[in-house]
């Protein structure tokens, strides 16, 4: 197997198995297994892979996906030869998506999903895939309408169960189309996603996302689909990231988050030979950075929680950590500005009680904005060792200072300038 070239390699594509990007600790490879689940032993296998070819650290995307960084170039071949030998990842290839659909990680299991939202979420990944011409960050939320609500996931096309034989589809400018019949809703979703397509050959330079579609083009695709508008489903309260969910079948599920999405892989290992002395049965990826273990008994989930605590991963949802999000920053991301990981875990403990009354805080090292694509309570962008500090906004608003870290952990504080203008504006939870 030949390494990638640098073609493959440089920035703006979407880091893969197959295609790595090059980052400051060596080669970022992302993958996704098949069906989004894997068996504590082949997740242990994975850890045992990243620990051979990588630096030892592993990272779970806000898309529920695996990463390994610091691979050596020379070892990107065995790596991808034994993950695809093994089944361990779905890599389709080409320049579009390598993964399409995102579900709750709890999908197919939820005993509060009106619908069964693995079935529909595979149909759709199946009927995307035939689309052409999509960016590789394209992106279809398939919510099932039970406990976790997928609203704050962000997506290019968004399918929410509102009934146990109905879905409506949403659009990113606002427009919701249905009610549909599931089994039409991936046939309904490629159209739309072929229409966008479409429209993205005619203006590359202007059309990157959905979301970049004028109200004439959206319009146009609606009514090309044939199905009525109708109202955006009923608001749901935001879920808990973390903690014990109830299964079908009187089994349940542990969510455990990693610290800022990360984890070294020996603890990894320690958490797969818990998940199989707790008789987990599969193993899925969170989109807050976690890990679900399924199938387990009562007994058997208290004790997994408890192991899982002690190894340092997140069980508790007022945990601030939970309500960071952090990309690797500097020296791990060439183009990190700042030491994000480091300055993190500074700032959860600062700003603690702003995050667990709901604010969000984006942390990231340069303007690319990779932790987290939408706009967050309080942005900062790393610049030159400092941070530009952005309220209610994205990477690319105008800031409102330019700050060192201390500056920013003193205008955090009751009665400071930040702190005011956060729980004025945009936090939702319980004034502090």
């Amino acid at each position: 197997m030949t390494a990638p070239t640098q073609e493959v390699l440089r920035r703006g594509w979407c880091p893969s198995t197959l295609r790595p990007m090059e980052t400051g600790d060596g080669w970022l490879v992302r993958l996704h297994p098949p069906g989004g689940r894997v068996r504590p032993a082949q997740l242990r296998r994975m850890a045992d892979l990243a620990e051979e070819t990588g630096n030892g650290l592993v990272e779970i995307s806000s898309r529920g996906n695996l990463q390994i960084r610091g691979v050596r170039h020379e070892a990107h071949p065995a790596l991808v030869e034994a993950l695809l030998a093994e089944r361990l990842v779905d890599e389709p290839g080409g320049p579009g998506p390598q993964r399409l659909v995102l579900a709750s990680p709890l999908a197919g299991q939820d005993a509060g999903d009106l619908i069964d939202a693995a079935i529909l979420a595979a149909s759709l990944e199946l009927q995307g895939r035939t689309v052409s011409g999509l960016p590789p960050k394209t992106s279809v939320i398939v919510d099932g309408g039970g406990e976790l609500a997928l609203d704050g996931v962000a997506g290019d096309l968004r399918v929410v169960a509102i009934d146990r034989d109905a879905v409506v589809i949403g659009l990113p400018q606002g427009g919701w189309l249905g009610p549909i019949a599931p089994d039409n809703a991936g046939a309904l979703a490629a159209r739309l996603l072929s229409g966008f397509a479409a429209y993205r050959r005619a203006e590359p330079d202007r059309i990157h996302r959905l979301r970049d579609l004028d109200d004439d083009q959206i319009a146009a695709l609606i009514d090309a689909c044939s199905v009525s508008r109708t109202n955006a489903p009923a608001v749901r309260p935001a879920p808990r990231r973390v903690g014990l969910f109830a299964l079908r079948a009187s089994r349940l599920a542990l969510i455990a988050g990693l610290p800022f999405g990360r984890s070294d892989t020996r603890t990894l290992s320690r958490l797969c030979e818990a998940a199989s002395a707790h008789g987990v049965s599969e193993i899925r990826f969170s989109p807050w950075r976690g890990l679900a273990f399924l199938g387990l008994e009562h007994d058997a989930a208290a004790s997994l929680t408890a192991r899982c605590e002690a190894l340092g991963l997140i069980t508790r949802d007022n945990d601030p950590r939970l309500s960071v999000q952090a990309c690797s920053g500097k020296p791990a991301c060439l183009r990190g500005e700042t030491q994000t990981t480091g300055d993190a875990a500074v700032l959860a403990e600062a700003a603690a009680l702003l995050l667990a009354a709901g604010l969000s805080l984006h942390l990231s090292a340069c303007v690319k904005s990779c932790a987290q694509s939408g706009p967050a309570d309080l942005t900062l962008v790393g610049h030159d060792g400092r941070y530009d500090v952005v309220i209610g906004g994205t990477t690319r608003d105008k800031p409102m200072a330019r700050l060192d870290l201390s500056q920013i952990v003193q205008r955090l504080q009751p009665g400071q300038d930040i702190h005011t203008r956060l729980t004025a504006g945009r936090l939702s939870g319980p004034q502090v």
